[in-house]
């Protein structure tokens, strides 16, 4: 099968700032503020739970991608270890998964910037939709400028809360404390799957068998080092129960704090739009999803499918509800991942990191919310039915 190949435009400080770029905004200005209200003390814990499990995938994915350096992560990998059933269901959860994340951070956005209606969400994604269709090398000095000032934003926050409020940071106790550090670990890990853009973009990585382990373990540490940042710092100045960083923006004047989340925001869904357009590129060059998907421009860009992954997530924008969207992710997330280490394994057996990548996503799955299971079930299903009889006619 022949095809035309993406042009490899990322180095090493590429490769980890579009992981960060698609892990810190979310994570930061949402995941750990939700999480912080339903778990309390469980989420000192599930930070860094969570980064580990992160960790145990993220080498699996490397690994993968190592081996394989082509655009569509696990949906690849899967194809090419497994068969065509894993590789296609991988690629669907994927979209799935990072579609909702996708539009978690449009609907952050608006949020952020006090904006009511489907109009703000759906304007976030034209205009991040539009960066990427202009191609890899200016969307990822874009990011770069995204991903300083977001850390710079995050640091800052920090700062002013563990020097005014150092002495008042609060501890409670937390309801059935291991149930709510397991459910916290599997609301959280989705927090750090942005490293996955690495090998989705690993066709468009220079050297990938060095350069993307090395950036997904940087990348992994770096963020987890700013998501505990966080949550000390909101405990500082908000108490045990803080509600998040948007509660905070509104009641303290912290302008550039405001700014830097909506920066985060704009970096996050500019990296998912950019990852999701690869992964339908893949499916298209299989014909799994209609061929047209494949094309590239003149300029070695894939237009149509950064297109349709505007289009869709926009309309996953209208649910409206940050909660829901990001608990359906974390669902599909798991899944994925358990997934690619699956892949790992059928090339290595003996990777113990796969092991536990694949036992810790298989438990953490079954804390996610049971209607949140069942949705993800008739999706999934949809998929399949796809598979088997229409992807035969889209040819």
């Amino acid at each position: 099968m022949t095809h035309e190949s993406l042009r490899r435009e990322l180095g090493l400080a590429g490769a980890i700032v579009t992981g960060l770029g698609s892990i810190l905004g979310t994570g930061a200005f949402v995941a750990i503020g939700l999480a912080s209200e339903m778990w309390g003390d469980a989420v000192l814990w599930a930070i860094p739970l969570a980064a580990v499990v992160a960790m145990f995938n993220g080498l699996s994915s490397a690994f993968l991608a190592g081996t394989f350096p082509v655009a569509g992560g696990t949906y690849e990998y899967g194809y090419r270890t497994i068969g065509p059933w894993l590789g296609f269901s991988s690629g669907w959860l994927f979209l799935l998964a990072k579609t909702a994340s996708a539009a978690t951070a449009a609907l952050g956005i608006t949020r952020y910037l006090g904006i009511d209606g489907p109009i703000g969400p759906i304007a976030a994604v034209a205009i991040v939709t539009t960066l990427v269709i202009t191609g890899l090398r200016r969307t990822a000095a874009v990011n770069a400028v995204l991903v300083m000032v977001t850390i710079s934003a995050i640091l800052w926050f920090a700062w002013r809360g563990l020097s005014d409020g150092l002495g008042v940071i609060v501890f409670g106790d937390s309801p059935e404390p291991s149930h709510g550090i397991i459910a916290a670990t599997a609301f959280l890990f989705v927090a750090y799957t942005g490293y996955g853009r690495i090998a989705t973009l690993g066709e468009e990585v220079r050297d990938p068998s060095k350069v993307i382990p090395r950036a997904v373990v940087v990348t992994l540490l770096i963020a987890a080092s700013l998501y505990m940042t966080v949550e000390l710092g909101g405990r500082a100045l908000g108490g045990e129960r803080w509600g998040g960083l948007l509660d905070l923006g509104e009641t303290l004047d912290i302008s550039f704090f405001r700014f830097g989340a909506i920066t985060a925001m704009f970096g996050v869904l500019l990296n998912l739009i950019l990852g999701l357009s690869r992964v339908w590129l893949a499916m298209g060059r299989r014909h799994d999803m209609p061929a047209r998907l494949a094309r590239l421009d003149h300029r070695s860009e894939p237009t149509v499918a950064v297109l349709l992954t505007g289009v869709l997530v926009a309309g996953v924008t209208l649910v409206g509800d940050i909660g829901t969207a990001w608990s359906f992710s974390a669902m599909t997330v798991l899944l994925y991942y358990a997934a690619t280490n699956v892949s790992a394994l059928a090339l290595d057996r003996r990777r113990f990191t796969a092991w536990l990548g694949l036992g810790s996503c298989v438990f953490l799955s079954f804390f996610v919310p049971l209607t949140v299971w069942l949705a993800g079930v008739v999706l999934v299903g949809l998929g399949w039915l796809w598979k088997m009889g229409f992807a035969r006619a889209a040819k």
